[in-house]
């Protein structure tokens, strides 16, 4: 496997890639699509929600925490996620912005 070599783009380059990475699997899609859906803490019932094991769902909300897209709050013995407002609106302004509307080349074009 070569060598990426990320000094060779821009830095809003290569935060859209990691934020494309983040949520590059359709687990973390799902589990993106119950936070915004409840819209508050969830604590523990992602597992029930959509049938994947703990340690399967544990892993991709690390994932999820990592790029910055959810944030956990510890409390005993359970761990609650929430979606983090400032950086799902980040998100949401950077594929705006990338997803621009095209013309067509028209009928001569590939």
């Amino acid at each position: 496997m070569g060598i990426t070599k990320t000094e060779l783009f821009t830095k809003k380059q290569n935060e859209l890639a990691a934020m494309a990475k983040a949520i590059g699997h359709p687990a973390r899609i799902a589990i993106l699509q119950v936070l915004v859906k409840t819209n508050s803490c969830v604590c523990g019932s992602l597992v029930d929600e959509l049938g994947l094991a703990q340690a399967t769902i544990s892993q991709h909300l690390k994932e999820l925490k990592n790029a910055g897209l959810i944030q956990g709050n510890i409390e005993g013995t359970s761990v609650c996620y929430c979606i983090d407002p400032k950086t799902w609106t980040k998100y949401r302004e950077f594929f705006s912005a990338f997803f621009t509307d095209i013309v067509p080349c028209g009928d001569d074009c590939c």
